[in-house]
């Protein structure tokens, strides 16, 4: 079997080259001969032939989406896009796939497709309302813990991570991860205040690193929150990577008070100026010790994100992804299903905003064990949480759903407002009002925007 999985992979990877040797030689004449490749090598495979050509069909008519697609491949570093290829759709979405595969089969057990981890919860910033500050050296998960945990994911088919924080880059042996695990690909979200000539070498060097740096809006926006001269650190860290040919992106946290300038067409034209090919929107979500409800998004302003970001990804040559308003092209939430978190205390937590636990790796606990427990598994079984799409949340959209799950699989509360989120009554009937608001406008935009229909055969992953 062994032999044969090895022969596999040679046949992926010798395929996946030659698609990266077309595109780095002359990518606006090869992109028709890489689609004609992709569709001969999987032409048993009809799903994925269908997925492939509707892709295709958008890149030939869809005239954003063609710059998107062409910048890419003209400004990235050669050893970078290489990675890319090899390193996200080769071994992550590909060679990774079967790998998770039979273990569901075997196991009725389902890997996600990324881990999220906090290897440390230390910061060189103070910003509002975040309490990163706290945390010292002796909170972080050891190198060798770290080192076990990524070498397992690997192992079940998991090749693709995003680093969380605290600041990625403030701890200093996670380049050497990311150097030991080369055949894997990276997404610090990163504060930006790190970067020098050396680190965006070190980045352009390995390959394997795609940072997403954080920002709240202009200058005004994310200084008011960060630190005066922030928002220059960050251009000047996007500059440098830009220099080398490096993807990177931006992650942006929405809310009330920013909507307007994040999603503005104004700001969409500097992030593509910068060089950054991506951005992940995610919206102030009502977590830790005393968090803010005037923070979040009202009703029309949640939906106006989701209208926003499909415009920018149908008339910008750069892509953009709503965490919430996408949820119907994936079946709802993914939490447990396509990712999960672990924290800086090795707790495993469904999703980065849920922090809630039954297991922690401490101790050499295995990854698949957690998988196969029971917290996953009955999140995953009851999804999607609402057949509207747009509300698949089980905290904000369905609260009903965490209270449930916690009941019946002991879950554990990982921070103090998880636990207020199960047991404080002031804070139960916030959740509540929040999801009553939500749900008559929510229900008028998944019948305005999709027609009523989504993509409910991924709901169970």
């Amino acid at each position: 079997m062994k032999v044969v999985q090895m022969l596999e992979k040679s046949a992926k990877d010798r395929l996946v080259k030659s698609a990266a040797d077309l595109l780095n030689k002359n990518p606006e004449k090869n992109i028709d001969r890489l689609f004609a490749m992709i569709k001969k090598t999987i032409s048993k495979d009809e799903e994925n032939v269908a997925r492939v050509k509707v892709v295709e069909d958008e890149y030939n008519n869809n005239p954003a989406i063609h710059e998107f697609v062409q910048n890419i491949f003209k400004t990235t570093n050669k050893n970078c896009m290489q990675k890319f290829f090899t390193n996200f759709f080769a071994n992550a979405a590909w060679y990774g796939m079967p790998k998770r595969a039979k273990i569901m089969e075997k196991d009725d057990t389902k890997v996600p497709f990324v881990i999220l981890i906090s290897p440390s919860m230390r910061c060189n910033l103070r910003c509002t309302g975040c309490y990163a500050a706290n945390y010292s050296k002796e909170d972080d998960i050891p190198f060798e813990e770290v080192d076990r945990i990524i070498g397992e994911a690997r192992d079940l088919g998991v090749y693709y991570f995003i680093v969380l924080g605290g600041e990625p880059f403030f701890n200093e042996y996670m380049i050497d991860i990311y150097e030991k695990y080369n055949d894997c690909i990276f997404t610090p979200f990163t504060n930006g205040t790190l970067f020098d000539e050396k680190l965006a070498d070190k980045i352009q060097d390995l390959g394997n690193i795609i940072p997403m740096f954080s920002l709240e809006g202009f200058e005004k926006e994310t200084d008011a929150r960060r630190g005066k001269g922030v928002f220059n650190k960050v251009m000047h860290g996007m500059d440098l990577l830009k220099e080398r040919g490096v993807l990177f992106g931006v992650s942006t946290a929405t809310g009330r008070n920013n909507i307007d300038t994040v999603v503005s067409e104004e700001f969409i034209d500097m992030l593509i100026e910068k060089g950054a090919k991506m951005s992940w929107y995610f919206i102030f979500m009502p977590v830790g010790e005393d968090p803010d409800f005037n923070l979040m998004l009202t009703p029309d302003q949640r939906v106006h994100l989701g209208e926003s970001i499909r415009k920018i990804r149908k008339t910008k040559p750069y892509f953009a992804i709503d965490f919430f308003n996408d949820a119907p092209y994936v079946g709802g939430c993914i939490a447990g299903k396509y990712y999960c978190h672990i924290n800086s205390k090795e707790d495993v937590e469904p999703c980065i905003f849920a922090h809630f636990a039954t297991d922690n790796l401490k101790g050499g606990k295995n990854l698949v064990d957690v998988f196969k427990g029971p917290f996953f598994k009955e999140l995953i079984n009851r999804q999607p949480y609402d057949k509207n799409l747009l509300r698949p949340c089980m905290m904000i959209d369905n609260p009903n759903v965490i209270r449930e799950v916690a009941d019946k699989v002991n879950v554990k509360p990982t921070d103090k407002g998880a636990e207020k989120m199960l047991h404080d009554e002031e804070f139960k009937n916030n959740l509540d009002k929040l999801a009553e608001d939500f749900k008559p406008v929510a229900d008028k935009a998944w019948e305005k925007d999709f027609d009523g229909k989504g993509n409910y055969g991924m709901s169970k992953g």
